[in-house]
């Protein structure tokens, strides 16, 4: 038995540090990517802000593009949690956008890699979101929920329109939420909206 674990010690050992040095690329390439966008960004800045070989951050990831995949991807978490973490999103789109974040919109407007895995991305919380929902349309109505808080991000903080940008945190929150709920809800009739009494 003794033997046994002494022969596994190394593997375990090679193991631990493997992945020591894989979070440290992914911190690093999220630095990177945040501070100067997918473009700009390069393999070698990368791996000396990691202070790894450019030649390991290729071993461990492959590409840039497929480093740029990792760095955005979060847990997806259980169906269940798909709409308390869609909630927690709306929120912090509202608010300043942290510099990585800012970043990665950006490059996912400007470069096709990057494009391709916010997509991806994206696809996988849909997909997520609408098992949590249900019923009929669900997907589409998962989509249209995390397009609209895209489009909010995209309005709010890169074109400046002028209600959005206006608009407190809380109303943004309150009122986008509301319509969100209400499309995941499948309660949105076409309707037009009663006029408000005239004063």
């Amino acid at each position: 038995m003794a033997e046994g674990a002494d022969e596994a010690e190394p593997v375990s050992e090679r193991a631990a540090r493997r992945a020591a040095t894989q979070a440290r690329i992914l911190a690093a390439a999220r630095q990177e990517f945040g501070e100067r966008g997918f473009e700009a960004a390069t393999v070698r800045d990368i791996a000396k802000r990691a202070r790894v070989d450019p030649s390991l951050v290729l071993q461990h990831y492959g590409s840039k593009a497929a480093l740029f995949t990792a760095s955005i991807h979060l847990p997806a978490g259980e169906p269940g949690e798909a709409i308390d973490h869609l909630a927690d999103v709306l929120g912090v789109r509202a608010r300043a956008l942290p510099p990585e974040m800012r970043a990665l919109v950006r490059s996912m407007l400007t470069a096709p890699e990057a494009s391709a895995a916010m997509k991806a991305h994206l696809d996988e919380r849909i997909v997520n979101l609408a098992a949590s929902i249900g019923g009929e349309d669900a997907e589409l109505r998962a989509a249209i929920a995390v397009s609209s808080i895209l489009g909010l991000t995209v309005a709010r903080h890169f074109l400046g329109l002028r209600s959005i940008s206006d608009a407190c945190d809380d109303d943004l929150v309150r009122v986008a939420g509301d319509a969100i709920a209400a499309s995941l809800a499948g309660r949105l009739s076409g309707k037009p909206a009663q006029p408000s009494p005239s004063r």
